[in-house]
């Protein structure tokens, strides 16, 4: 049978390759074995390769060029503003910067890196750590409480009924639909009058006139479903999607057919975005949202959200927006880095190390990378594990290697680890909202572990 297609496997998309093959070979120009091993990561993308031999000619031309050079005349773009303390390459892991990805802004400690530091560990050394961790957790996350809110509003979205078919899965809708539920409830998002097209214009029922509603800034925002829903029924005016990712921007057809609705789209990394410096959205109240922040964007977030005295590089010299409230799922913690972490101190405080972040880090992964049965689910209520893991087998058997022991150690157990190192590192992120910015702020698990175990929201508000 003729091949039509690239027989080149794409483990990350589950398909191969759609590109058509050369004559006489199974495989296109970019994956044919005999020219693979030529292909280099791009010097200014290395989401893209290239032949080695085409280098020069490709960076003449290459389009993220053009993009970065354009980004760097906005007046918004401030290099590494929300990135944090600079890290010294030469302190990484002890000295051994190794394989670390050392890049334009940073260097980065993968997860392969991470786990080859816990593995090193002694026995005794680990098991300290998974108790420090336990006892850590005991003392300060007892209080994360469950608020799966599902908005009257939002029903037409859950239901389909608003002329057309629903554009995302459910499960996504449904967590969606949660962070605007908690943002109600929180106070920090107003009740439209009807679940249909509000008129914000309309006097109040004292008579005076209404609020007009704060403009709305999703960070992360992918292809923007979360503000399309906020703005189907919330009344939104103003929007600023922030997305360094070029995405097939669906939402942002729909949004703009609104005629009361302006939007404006940033194509930046968060790390860079000065938001001070936004001319739309200076001197006006604002919301800050984000569904799955991956890693450490949640810090860089907050940072953009909250410039101030930890943010020295920020630009004081324009006139501030206001935050009236900020909403942020956060996801994927093993990718987070101890460089953009903004609250350091509050682990040293409990006695954590710059290694044993690492070692966290890695942890969080084992909450997330099993088959999401009711045994990893439950994991994530710790009410349905009463016996600490080192009451556990083999994991109380200080015999053998802290590898052996890992590989040994039950699924729900290493879930149950994963999600208490999650909490800690949120719990960090809450503290660092109430003690530097005195702000009013939660951390509540917004969907249930079953819907997605990456359930983490970060709500916060102004105290006056």
């Amino acid at each position: 049978m003729e091949v039509n297609r690239c027989q080149f496997w794409l483990p990350n998309k589950r398909r191969f390759c759609a590109n058509a093959p050369l004559n006489h070979s199974m495989f296109c120009g970019n994956h044919n074995p005999t020219t693979e091993q030529l292909r280099i990561p791009c010097p200014i993308d290395p989401s893209h390769s290239i032949l080695k031999e085409n280098m020069d000619a490709h960076i003449k031309r290459c389009p993220f060029e053009k993009q970065n050079q354009e980004l760097k005349t906005q007046p918004f773009y401030k290099k590494g503003v929300n990135g944090g303390g600079r890290e010294d390459p030469e302190s990484l892991m002890g000295g051994e910067v190794g394989s670390a990805h050392c890049g334009e802004k940073t260097c980065i400690i993968t997860s392969d890196m991470k786990r080859d530091m816990i593995y090193k560990l002694g026995v005794l050394e680990f098991l300290e750590l998974v108790g420090k961790i336990e006892s850590i957790h005991k003392s300060l996350c007892s209080f994360i409480k469950d608020s799966y809110v599902m908005p009257e509003a939002c029903e037409g979205w859950l239901a389909s009924q608003i002329d057309r078919k629903l554009p995302i899965q459910e499960k996504h809708a449904q967590q969606q639909a949660s962070i605007l539920g908690n943002m109600e409830s929180f106070g920090i998002l107003q009740r439209p009058a009807a679940a249909t097209r509000p008129d914000f214009s309309a006097v109040d029922s004292s008579g005076g006139q209404k609020t007009c509603p704060p403009a709305v800034i999703e960070f992360g925002a992918g292809r923007g479903y979360l503000t399309q829903m906020l703005a189907d029924y919330y009344g939104i005016r103003k929007v600023v999607l922030v997305e360094r990712k070029s995405y097939r921007l669906k939402a942002d057809r729909s949004l703009r057919q609104k005629e009361s609705l302006s939007l404006e789209r940033l194509r930046i990394d968060i790390e860079d975005l000065n938001l001070n410096a936004v001319e739309s959205l200076r001197g006006r109240p604002c919301l800050a949202i984000g569904k799955h922040i991956c890693g450490p964007a949640t810090d860089l977030t907050l940072r953009c959200c909250l410039p101030g005295k930890n943010n020295e590089e920020a630009d004081h010299l324009c006139p501030p927006f206001s935050l009236q409230g900020l909403a942020i799922a956060t996801c994927c913690h093993h990718l987070c880095q101890w460089k953009n972490y903004l609250n350091k101190n509050f682990l040293s405080e409990y006695g954590l190390t710059k290694e044993d972040f690492h070692a966290m880090t890695w942890f969080t992964s084992w909450a997330v990378d099993g088959d999401h049965s009711s045994a990893v689910s439950d994991a994530a209520n710790q009410e349905t594990n009463p016996r600490t893991i080192l009451d556990k087998e083999p994991v109380k058997a200080i015999a053998g290697t802290v590898e052996e022991i890992i590989k040994k150690m039950e699924v729900v157990d290493r879930a149950t680890l994963g999600f208490m190192c999650k909490d800690i590192i949120d719990m960090g992120r809450l503290m660092w909202m109430k003690e530097e910015h005195n702000l009013e702020a939660q951390l509540v698990k917004y969907v249930p572990s079953s819907i997605s175990p990456e359930n983490h929201l970060l709500i916060a508000k102004s105290r006056s």
